[in-house]
């Protein structure tokens, strides 16, 4: 979903005659995080069913993924408002995995839209991110409850802090594709995004 929100962010944002050169003005604290991150996860869903300990401590590696995340996006609040939205999206997401032994809660019901391999897969513990939600599960509503069908274009289960996280991401995407968001149109812009 948050793939999807990128694009269609990117999207808008020509339309609205922005541009991909503010992103070359764009200056994070601690910049190198991200990409490590992403690379850990891209490991866990890789290999996690080849090796039994990975599943095992797949939940704890999650959990420290989402918190140093969110001890990245928090450095980098000042960049833009998007950022402080995407944070929350991503609090929200943290807590209820973190309520419920490291794994985001997916609503069976919900998931009727999906590939039934997709539901099998959770209940028998084959995705490491994922766990069925239960009566005894802690926030639940903030798990993956909510079905994505026609007429959009891919059918999915998402979460409440997956869609404050595609708003935060919108939002960053244009400010600063729009051209008076960066400096090559504004000199005040300048001055925020080298700081």
């Amino acid at each position: 979903m948050v793939f999807d929100g990128i694009i269609l962010a990117i999207l808008i944002g020509f339309l609205r005659k922005g541009s991909l050169k503010g992103f070359a003005y764009l200056s994070f604290r601690a910049g190198w995080i991200f990409p490590l991150l992403l690379l850990i996860e891209i490991g866990i869903f890789t290999y996690q069913s080849s090796y039994a300990w990975i599943g095992e401590y797949s939940g704890l590696v999650f959990m420290l993924i989402y918190a140093v995340g969110m001890m990245f996006l928090w450095l980098n609040r000042k960049m833009n408002v998007g950022i402080p939205i995407l944070l929350l999206g991503v609090f929200l997401n943290f807590i209820v995995m973190a309520l419920n032994g490291g794994r985001m809660p997916v609503s069976l019901e919900a998931a009727t839209i999906l590939d039934p391999a997709y539901a099998n897969a959770i209940q028998d513990g084959l995705y490491g991110k994922h766990a069925v939600l239960t009566e005894s599960t802690v926030l639940g509503f903030l798990g993956d409850v909510i079905p994505i069908t026609d007429p959009y274009p891919k059918d999915q289960v998402i979460s409440i802090g997956d869609i404050v996280m595609n708003i935060g991401i919108f939002i960053f995407i244009q400010r600063v594709m729009v051209k008076n968001q960066h400096p090559e149109g504004s000199s005040s812009a300048t001055k925020k995004l080298s700081t």
